[in-house]
């Protein structure tokens, strides 16, 4: 009986001390959102005195204030963090590449890929002044990171300058990751052992038997991390506004505007995380006024193709480079847009102008060239139907039979004038 409740109690004592790992997850587009929730996972992990952190890594990259921000919490962190490139066909590309590297432990999983951090926007090649300060100063932020962990300096710094993209086989050979494991629970027992060195000091890693607490995000940030992405951000701006005009255009119909405003407030959340450049800004609003103006002004087209050349311009400037170096508005955003926008200004343009040449079907005008039949005898004067109604009627000379087909030549007060129609 005692040698049952000593082998009980040690092996409660064993599961009460067994170590734990946070994981969480660097998925999609890095904005500000993403960023806190990175440091709540990290701040969670330390409370609970956890053995590390896992960061599951697969962006295309993101705003360059916000990885900063990652990074700076990974390398103050009380915990080692591990970064890993997963599942398969993941990848840590452009700003993804810097957090993936500023992490004690770098791993991926095959079928992965890691690099091309060259700045959105700027030429591999005869770069101007500025757009050569922005590749400079990412190249030396790279050097510093891949120096502080001990990774291959040149490699690190090729991803920055040449845009170079490597697998996880070449980045495992050439010293950019640490290891290769198919799955967090590989990863684990691959990195036990393993001596970190964090801002407080030494730490070696103990996980082969830790206990994994996986930290996803709350409803209400993967929404709102959804809309940071520049491109829905972008989307929405143009929905809000095209909202606000159906409305201005329909009053009372209410519905759009409401959706025009949700749209467009929503658009300048996101873009309050953004640097935005104004004069793109203006240029899009622009587009959108000689659109506008095309509907009133008959310019031959004139002002519908100077609208889409102010939008498309103004979109590829919304994105401020100089401050956002790793992110921009896909072309297929941009694109479709401008594609949808004129087409649409097309139809509404071509609407008013038939409408403007369209025979009138109201009044004296309206009536001139209808088709009606005699109900009486015209001679010269009598009934016609016509338009749905009986009308009094005269023919100018020839007397007119009952039953024949008329055609309104004239009209005099509500009298019409009428010739037979053979």
């Amino acid at each position: 009986m005692l040698v049952t409740i000593a082998v009980l109690l040690l092996i409660s004592s064993a599961l009460c001390s067994a170590s734990e790992v946070y994981v969480g997850e660097v998925n999609g587009m890095i904005d500000p959102v993403l960023s806190q929730y990175v440091s709540g996972v990290i701040n969670q992990a330390e409370n609970a005195n956890a053995s590390a952190v896992v960061l599951v890594i697969d962006t295309p990259g993101g705003l360059d204030k916000s990885m900063r921000s990652i990074i700076k919490t990974v390398l103050a962190s009380r915990v080692p963090v591990v970064g890993y490139v997963y599942p398969r066909g993941a990848r840590a590309a452009s700003a993804g590449s810097f957090i993936l590297l500023a992490t004690q432990i770098a791993a991926m999983s095959p079928g992965t890929n890691l690099g091309a951090a060259h700045p959105v926007g700027i030429s591999l090649t005869g770069e101007t002044a500025v757009g050569n300060k922005i590749t400079q100063d990412a190249a030396a932020y790279m050097r510093a990171i891949a120096q502080l962990n001990g990774r291959n300096v040149s490699l690190a710094e090729s991803f920055v300058l040449k845009s170079r993209s490597i697998t996880e086989k070449e980045a495992l050979k050439d010293g950019a990751i640490n290891v290769v494991a198919g799955n967090i629970g590989e990863l684990l027992n691959k990195i036990n052992g393993k001596t970190v060195k964090l801002e407080s000091g030494n730490v070696t890693l103990e996980t082969s038997h830790a206990n994994i607490v996986r930290v996803p995000m709350s409803t209400s940030e993967n929404f709102l991390h959804s809309i940071s992405n520049p491109n829905i951000a972008y989307l929405l701006f143009i929905a809000g506004i095209f909202g606000i005009i159906f409305e201005l255009s329909s009053p009372g119909a209410i519905f759009p505007g409401v959706v025009g405003v949700i749209c467009l407030l929503l658009a300048l959340w996101s873009f309050q995380a953004i640097s935005i450049n104004y004069a793109g800004l203006i240029l899009i609003l622009f587009g959108i006024f000689l659109f506008l103006l095309e509907i009133k002004v008959n310019s031959l087209g004139l002002l519908s193709i100077g609208g889409v050349i102010s939008l498309v311009l103004g979109s590829l400037m919304l994105i401020n480079v100089s401050k956002e170096p790793f992110i921009s508005i896909s072309y297929w955003s941009i694109g479709s847009v401008a594609l949808i926008t004129a087409l649409f200004f097309t139809f509404v343009v071509a609407k008013t102008a038939a409408a403007m040449r369209k025979k009138p079907e109201t009044g004296k005008e309206g009536m001139l060239g209808l088709i009606g039949e005699t109900k009486t005898e015209l001679s010269p004067e009598g009934l016609i139907f016509i338009h749905g109604e009986l009308w009094r009627a005269r023919t100018e000379k020839e007397k007119i039979e009952i039953g024949r087909k008329v055609k309104v030549v004239g009209i005099e007060n509500l009298m019409l004038i009428v010739k037979e129609v053979k």
